[in-house]
């Protein structure tokens, strides 16, 4: 009886989580789509009418005014087609952790949020965004499908918008890690990198993630382009993790 208590409870919890965050997503994509559908097509732009602005009076995307309006938290979104992951990214640099184990709205949650990692930021070098694998695939539920080289071939673009800026990533490589302790030597501690800024760290870091690669997507990475890091617990060792590492799209490649 305790234990059928203790699953339909967890039942119950998983799925309140998964309304208040599907809520959330479906918010921010109907007005995505409609700030899509009002932008002109490319015959319309001769006009002289101005076009409608994508920001709000705030200076936020559209999209996410609302929503940073209720929590000055939220630093932007992150989503990829085909997949469950479609939610909001928080950062308190100040207490990296917070919503380790709170929703978006501050209340306790056993999946919490994603969120943006200790040292790093929105508009850092590398942007180290943490989420839980949660059984129910929320989350980083389904982050370790990159597993697949198939699967990365079909879900190869992530989309990590700032406040203010819509911007693509490329996937370059996936990989199985843990967290080392710290007397260890010879490792790569991919989530101890604060600052690409400088070209041998640079250099460092994408050799660690090039050498951690469970295959090759010939995605090349230059100096200066910013990386995107989504990690997650992984069980195939102790304090395993699973990380997908993806760069920045250039706005010249997305023309």
């Amino acid at each position: 009886l305790v234990s059928s208590w203790m699953l339909l409870r967890d039942l119950l919890r998983s799925s309140r989580e998964r309304a208040l965050n599907s809520a959330l997503t479906q918010q921010v994509r109907q007005v995505r789509e409609e700030v899509k559908a009002a932008a002109p097509s490319a015959a319309d732009k001769s006009h002289a009418e101005e076009p409608p602005s994508p920001y709000a009076e705030s200076g936020i995307l559209r999209q996410y005014d609302p929503l940073w309006q209720e929590n000055n938290d939220l630093s932007g979104w992150l989503w990829i087609e085909g997949t469950e992951i479609d939610y909001p990214v928080m950062y308190t640099p100040k207490r990296p952790e917070k919503y380790l184990r709170q929703n978006f709205y501050g209340k306790w949650a056993a999946s919490g949020s994603l969120f943006i990692g200790e040292g790093s930021g929105p508009d850092a070098p590398l942007v180290m965004v943490y989420g839980h694998h949660m059984r129910d695939g929320s989350m980083f539920g389904q982050l370790d499908k990159y597993q697949s080289e198939e699967y990365a071939r079909e879900h190869p673009i992530i989309h990590m918008d700032t406040l203010t800026e819509e911007r693509e990533y490329e996937v370059v490589a996936a990989f199985r890690s843990r967290v080392y302790q710290v007397d260890e030597k010879g490792v790569f501690r991919y989530y101890r990198y604060d600052d690409l800024s400088d070209q041998e760290a640079f250099d460092r870091y994408l050799k660690g993630v090039q050498t951690s690669a469970l295959y090759d997507t010939g995605v090349e990475v230059r100096f200066g382009q910013r990386i995107l890091v989504l990690s997650t617990c992984s069980y195939h060792t102790p304090n395993g993790r699973f990380v997908v590492v993806a760069r920045q799209i250039e706005p010249e490649e997305m023309s």
